[in-house]
């Protein structure tokens, strides 16, 4: 008998990260993966080389268990609990996907096209990634926040300026998606 995995459905993970949540408002806590880069590179010495990074880091070291699980829960997310059924999806969606040059559209969750060994051959592609990459490091630092610490940590806390910047997210991704993309591709 073969067990098909799904992804969880919204009404386990969403309590679930709800009850994180409350536990990090209620101990007075943040979330947000930039942060915890932030951390990172201070303990890593990053502070003798830019102001950004002169802070207490060892007040914020229980965060990189953040940092930790991710990886963790990434790594036995696609390694055990993944079921490798094709995301379902618009066929209108696959067709645009398809006349920009992506093939497979759905059956990974990200791109080969974009994402692979031999994507990064491509000049483009590498350059691609490198500007995306530098976009989103100064966006999450003008932000002073990443779309996790925002969406999440911000407007569990009801912040004006993290409601501000998650419509900047939807935004800028709904301009990607449908202006930016297209030209690229």
């Amino acid at each position: 008998m073969e067990i098909i995995l799904n992804p969880w459905p919204w009404y386990v993970s969403g309590p679930l990260i709800a009850i994180v949540m409350a536990l990090l408002l209620y101990f007075g806590k943040t979330f947000g993966m930039s942060s915890n880069l932030k951390t990172m590179c201070t303990a890593l010495g990053a502070d003798r080389f830019a102001d950004f990074f002169r802070f207490d880091w060892k007040t914020q070291k229980w965060n990189l268990t953040i940092v930790l699980g991710s990886i963790i829960g990434g790594f036995i997310a696609t390694q055990y609990l993944s079921n490798n059924v094709p995301t379902d999806l618009n066929p209108v969606t696959v067709t645009e996907l398809q006349q920009m040059g992506f093939e497979n559209s759905g059956a990974t969750l990200v791109p080969d096209e974009l994402f692979s060994l031999d994507a990064l051959a491509s000049v483009k592609i590498l350059l691609l990634l490198i500007v995306g990459g530098l976009l989103v490091g100064f966006g999450t630092r003008y932000a002073s926040g990443c779309t996790s610490g925002h969406a999440i940590t911000g407007l569990s806390s009801l912040q004006k300026q993290s409601l501000i910047a998650v419509i900047g997210f939807f935004i800028g991704g709904l301009v990607m998606a449908n202006i930016i993309l297209p030209l690229i591709f």
